[in-house]
């Protein structure tokens, strides 16, 4: 029997094929369209979407002492930061952020969050504890994204009084705040508090047009295991480096890096800084940024649908910073340190005076370079952001730099300067003698004079002496009478030209002193010519006079720098300057008349008892500085060694240190720090810390 299918199956058959064969035209030409006609488009898209550019942060130069000791490096950390642009639709802003609070809060971690209102009810304003770069995006948040403060008003204008004034206190502000960010009503007040604190961050961020927020630096790996796996939105790991400091010595010498503030970030940001950065703000930091700040590189990341890293690749390698290698000895900048700590802790024992500060400075001889720069009392700059308001409130100024910014009169200290002047000047010989009395009378003049420290103790005098023997017995009689001769200009050129009443040139800053000015119908040179008018000069001034001094007249600008070198040592950048600046004439007669009084001064002088510890034969001068009535006497002192052929010269200051003498044993330790029987920078502290 012949099976024949029905007609209907065959229709059915073909109309099956058509369909299929019609889906897949369609099919074929939307890939075709996809792959083939919007190559280029779909391209772009997909990249959009899974890929991102990060910048990758180069680690800041290190900083080493003379001798390659490493003082200040950078290490590697990683931070949280949050970007609201890595939200995807439909997450809620304000969730992600609670959210990574809450992580914080659970891990201990405190994020970064300087809106000045405290974080629970009642609020109150914090500003007192904002540094200056916090208080400028402060007033700027207020005045240009609020509008509700005048962008005539400076931020230190923008107080707590203003802003009550303004219908802005603290709980009002709050409340503007939750208002202004949609802050959902769920919310408790501290949670909500917390997140408007981020969305402040995020605000302030905007107003220089970048999104970045690093919520907390340096977090650990525990942490970071906890974001990889957890997806959180608007979360990402990036990485940075942050200071470590090798040492507690310095503090003031290295400075400390801080925020950038919004006007030098307009100036700044096309120069490869971001508003995050750090940069030098004090010291060492700030004088050399250019040579540590390195060059940041550029990485590309790729993700897939659920936010998961899935390859990275560099596009610039990050250049860290260059190695800046400083002219102090470690070892040496500790023992100085830690003999000004021992004379005012000593001093401080005795009389319960607790803000008595003190400056020094060690300089090689001919060359300007800084061996060792201490203040006293200093602090520790691995807490310095933490301790920082305590530090800037505390009477005694720890973060003031005493031995480059302080000014103090000279006192006698001044004296080698002006027999070096009544030398060159032909006003005396070095052999020549002159008859004292004691009393010094302005000629014409009996109701102005001048005293000598004998006169005044005893009624004695020194008797007929020459230039040498005048340094030694520290005479002000013979030295009125040598200034009176010279006249105050003449004094003040030869000042200038051992560089005092000047700025040093050293690159941390500093103050540049005062020379005294003739009053009006008065002649001051004679009492400047025993350092007891309005002379003031800093330590750092004072230790390069005398090494210019004892130089035989080589005047090098003082300096920090002994050469900038690229972070992996193949090039030499660049060098300190140790040629002349200007060169003080100075006979050999001359030189060698003051450096012997110098020298008397502490083998048969008054100081001898405290050079006998001394390893090395020295010359010094002290000076008691006069500050008022009610105040006593700065210490000041000055020396150097070896006497035959000097390698340092040192200034020391103590403030209400009494006599110059006090401060003999306090030199002495530096000395023997430097000429040390084992090798340069060993310390060797002697007996007789304080004079008695």
């Amino acid at each position: 029997m012949d099976h024949k299918s029905p007609p209907n199956n065959h229709r059915r058959l073909l109309i099956l094929i058509g369909l299929l064969a019609a889906a897949l035209t369609v099919y074929v030409g939307v890939l075709y369209n996809i792959q083939v006609n919007q190559h280029d488009y779909y391209l772009a898209k997909s990249i959009r979407t899974i890929t991102r550019v990060e910048k990758v942060e180069a680690s800041r130069g290190v900083i080493t002492d003379r001798n390659g000791r490493e003082l200040v490096s950078s290490r590697s950390s990683y931070n949280l930061t949050f970007d609201s642009s890595l939200l995807s639709e439909g997450d809620d802003e304000n969730l992600a952020i609670l959210r990574l609070i809450k992580l914080c809060q659970s891990r201990q971690v405190q994020w970064t969050d300087n809106l000045p209102i405290t974080s629970t009810a009642p609020f109150s304003y914090t500003l007192d504890t904002l540094d200056s770069t916090q208080r400028s995006r402060f007033a700027d948040f207020l005045q240009k994204d609020l509008k509700r403060v005048s962008t005539n008003l400076s931020p230190d204008g923008i107080t707590e009084d203003l802003l009550v004034s303004l219908g802005l206190d603290a709980d009002a502000l709050v409340e503007l705040l939750r208002e202004k960010y949609e802050i959902p009503g769920s919310f408790s007040l501290a949670d909500a508090r917390a997140v408007i604190g981020v969305q402040y961050e995020l605000s302030i961020r905007q107003l220089v047009s970048t999104t970045d927020y690093a919520m907390v630096e340096d977090i650990d790996s525990a942490m970071i295991s906890l974001l990889n796996d957890g997806a959180y939105a608007g979360a990402r790991i990036t990485s940075s480096s942050v200071r470590e400091y090798k040492t507690d010595s310095a503090a003031h010498i290295l400075g400390t890096v801080g925020p950038i503030w919004r006007e030098e970030y307009l100036e700044l940001k096309d120069k490869g800084y971001g508003y995050n950065d750090r940069i030098g703000r004090s010291g060492v930091e700030l004088a050399f940024e250019e040579y540590l700040k390195g060059t940041d590189g550029k990485r590309i990341v790729s993700t897939n649908a659920e936010g998961k890293i899935t390859g990275e690749y560099y596009e610039k390698e990050p250049q860290p910073g260059s190695t800046v290698e400083l002219t102090i000895d470690l070892n040496l900048q500790k023992s100085v340190e830690d003999a000004l700590a021992q004379t005012v802790s000593a001093m401080s024992a005795k009389d319960g005076n607790t803000i008595r500060g003190a400056g020094a400075t060690v300089i090689k001889v001919g060359t300007g370079e800084v061996l060792a720069l201490a203040s006293y009392p200093d602090f520790d700059l691995s807490t310095y952001n933490q301790d920082y308001n305590i530090l800037s409130t505390d009477p005694a100024k720890p973060l003031w730099n005493r031995a480059t910014m302080g000014t103090y009169a000279p006192g006698s200290t001044f004296k080698p300067l002006t027999a070096v002047a009544a030398l060159m000047e032909g006003i005396i010989t070095p052999y020549q003698k002159l008859k004292t009395t004691g009393h010094w009378t302005y000629p014409g003049d009996p109701n102005s004079y001048a005293n000598c420290w004998i006169y005044n103790s005893s009624r004695g005098n020194h008797g007929s002496i020459n230039v040498s023997e005048a340094i030694t017995v520290s005479c002000n009689y013979f030295f009125a009478q040598m200034g009176y001769y010279l006249g105050l200009d003449k004094l003040n050129e030869y000042a200038r030209a051992f560089g005092l009443g000047e700025h040093t040139g050293i690159e941390i800053g500093d103050a540049a002193g005062n020379l005294t000015e003739n009053r009006v119908g008065e002649n001051q040179a004679p009492w400047a010519a025993f350092g007891q008018a309005s002379y003031l000069f800093t330590p750092i001034q004072l230790a390069n006079y005398i090494a210019t001094l004892v130089s035989g007249g080589k005047h090098c600008e003082a300096h920090l720098l002994k050469a900038v070198k690229s972070y992996d040592n193949t090039q030499v950048l660049s060098v300190g300057n140790s040629d002349a600046k200007n060169t003080v004439d100075i006979s050999g007669e001359a030189l060698t008349a003051v450096k012997k009084g110098m020298h008397d001064l502490t083998t048969t002088g008054s100081l001898s008892p405290y050079f006998k510890d001394c390893v090395v034969d020295a010359g010094a001068k002290t000076g008691t500085a006069q500050v008022n009535k009610d105040t006593e006497n700065n210490g000041v002192f000055v020396c150097f060694a070896p006497y035959d052929d000097p390698e340092i010269a040192v200034a020391i200051v103590i403030e209400q240190g009494g006599s110059g003498s006090a401060l003999a044993s306090t030199a002495v330790n530096i000395l023997n720090a430097y000429f040390s029987a084992d090798e340069v920078g060993t310390a060797i502290l002697g007996e007789n810390q304080l004079m008695q």
